[in-house]
């Protein structure tokens, strides 16, 4: 099934869709929200490029301005709610990213698919350095998952993590594999012959 061209196609609209399900909201709260429910580590964004956002789902009539709220102490604030276009939109989007696997192009399958222009050793030397940080990260987030799970968070507001936590494991015990398939002497004996000659 082709994948349908959103309006607004960036994942950081999707969250702000999300998080005004809930309640009308101005930006420096939405911002607020996401980083306290840990969006900012699915969802690459800042300041800027969530007020870029809101503005581009003002424009898609996904959210309009409701109020705006004047503080003695802040500037003014706009506070935004969710429209019935924009309900309608958030689940439809949903419904495709949960149902549907995407053809995604992560930059570790490019280098995996360009692996044979480095020596046999050298790659191995940077995929073992590879194997550290994802232990490491891997370590971090498994941390995470039982910190939050001991202080009572329900797994649904975990499941992000465990999605990392899987694909981290699976990604190191990949690695572990290619490094030993490296070592191989056949393998070192056949690059040799076929590159070694045009390094």
């Amino acid at each position: 099934m082709a994948e349908k061209r959103r309006k607004v196609g960036n994942p950081l609209a999707l969250a702000v869709l999300a998080e005004m399900v809930i309640e009308p909201m101005h930006p420096y709260e939405m911002g607020r929200r996401l980083q306290e429910h840990g969006k900012d580590r699915s969802i690459k964004y800042n300041r800027s490029s969530l007020y870029m956002v809101v503005e581009q789902l003002v424009k898609a009539g996904f959210i309009a301005e409701r109020e705006t709220v004047r503080d003695t102490q802040r500037p003014e604030r706009t506070v935004y709610a969710i429209t019935d276009a924009g309900r309608a939109e958030l689940y439809d989007w949903m419904r495709e990213l949960v149902a549907e696997p995407k053809q995604e192009f992560p930059q570790f399958g490019v280098a995996l698919s360009l692996l044979a222009v480095l020596s046999p050793e050298e790659a191995v030397t940077l995929l073992q350095r590879r194997l550290t940080a994802l232990t490491a990260q891997l370590d971090e987030v498994t941390g995470l998952i039982t910190e939050s799970t001991d202080r009572g968070l329900a797994w649904i507001f975990l499941v992000e993590e465990e999605y990392r936590r899987v694909m981290l494991d699976a990604e190191r015990r990949l690695v572990t594999d290619i490094v030993q398939s490296l070592q191989q002497p056949e393998y070192v004996r056949q690059w040799h012959e076929v590159m070694g000659r045009h390094t």
